[in-house]
């Protein structure tokens, strides 16, 4: 797939923009704090319906702008191209697609596919559990439109049965055990769709890292409450664990099981290196976590994912810049971003197009 051009109106600092886009190759050339990082993050916003770099959705609004838009036409294989279209103003977000209004976002989601590396990416690795989960719900959520309906549904289980667990004094076993018996299935279908996911990132993230480094002593370990098996055994272990925690539960009054509480590691020379591993070592491991996720996109999807490298080059030695360049260069739609052009290899400018940002002006240079 690739994006053939997008709209912003009070988007960050753009009031209007308008590109039109290479299929290939893409780069945003200028100084820091001009305006580059909005665009990769208003493709990202126009896929994901959210920003990469916040949590605050109304800081993405132009100063004293009362809404934003995004819109964008993308063309998947040998389909027509589809028009996607989000607005955000301080009543919440609209989405469609064809103009159709689409009423769940979770309908709207997985459409349009990204991978986004950029320099926040280091904190899937030496973050929280909770900003590796985030990480694969947001991933996984990109290839199966019905786990983002898993995450939801078991959100909304969870949040009603901790405040049960906290403000009820006339205890209701039997409803208690409702809550429980459809937190235990929602917790089933998430594991399953998350350890399919690090079992798919573990078959690519080998060769990958060995095409980045020379080595391939590299694997992503997923870490959660139950060993996975099959539904019925998982089904009785979980029960299992609620009837055994029941006690436990209703003095601390929370839920101190489920997938919530799930995490993954990264593991070099069998060495977890989450707290331990070095910026640089982080930076690779991260980036081929982020290429194994572009085979498997190819794969299950049978779709190629828009690529956006944010600021990816200026920290990386020749070696590792050359190395790269064999995973990007390869019927992949990249949109990247830097402040120099002599940090991006000339084979890869011989294909772009380059657009020179200056304080939200984007002028397309003349090859």
């Amino acid at each position: 797939m690739f994006l053939k051009e997008i709209e912003l109106k009070n988007y960050r600092n753009y009031s209007n923009l308008k590109l039109k886009f290479n299929k290939k190759i893409n780069i945003f050339i200028g100084n820091n704090a001009q305006g580059k990082t909005n665009i990769l993050e208003s493709i990202y916003f126009l896929s994901i319906t959210k920003s990469h770099r916040t949590t605050k959705e109304n800081f993405i609004i132009k100063n004293n702008e009362e809404f934003l838009k995004v819109s964008g036409k993308v063309k998947k294989n040998s389909s027509l191209s589809s028009k996607y279209e989000i607005i955000l103003n301080s009543k919440g977000k609209k989405v469609s697609i064809n103009d159709n209004p689409i009423k769940k976002i979770s309908d709207y989601l997985s459409n349009i596919n990204v991978i986004m590396f950029c320099p926040d990416d280091l904190e899937i690795i030496k973050g929280t559990p909770s900003d590796r989960r985030y990480f694969l719900n947001i991933e996984i959520g990109q290839l199966y439109n019905n786990y983002i309906k898993c995450i939801y549904k078991y959100n909304k289980i969870l949040k009603s049965r901790n405040d049960y667990l906290k403000n009820n004094k006339n205890f209701d076993r039997v409803y208690f055990n409702v809550l429980t018996e459809e937190l235990i299935k929602e917790n089933i279908k998430i594991i399953k769709y998350r350890d399919e996911y690090i079992k798919e990132i573990n078959k690519y993230i080998k060769k990958i890292y060995y095409g980045l480094t020379k080595k391939d002593n590299i694997y992503v370990k997923y870490e959660t409450f139950i060993e996975v098996d099959t539904q019925e055994n998982m089904y009785k272990k979980i029960k299992e664990k609620f009837d055994k925690s029941f006690e436990n539960e209703l003095f601390q009054k929370v839920t101190l099981h489920g997938a919530h509480k799930d995490d993954f590691s990264v593991y070099i020379d069998n060495i977890k290196i989450n707290n331990y591993g070095s910026q640089g070592q982080h930076r690779i491991a991260i980036l081929a976590i982020k290429l194994s996720e572009v085979e498997i996109f190819k794969n299950i999807k049978e779709v190629n994912p828009i690529l956006l490298l944010d600021d990816i080059f200026s920290e990386l030695d020749k070696n590792k810049k050359n190395n790269i360049i064999q995973y990007i260069n390869n019927d992949l739609q990249v949109f990247i971003t830097s402040t120099d052009l002599k940090n991006v290899s000339r084979k890869l400018l011989k294909e772009a197009d380059i657009f020179k940002v200056d304080n939200a002006k984007v002028v397309r240079e003349v090859k």
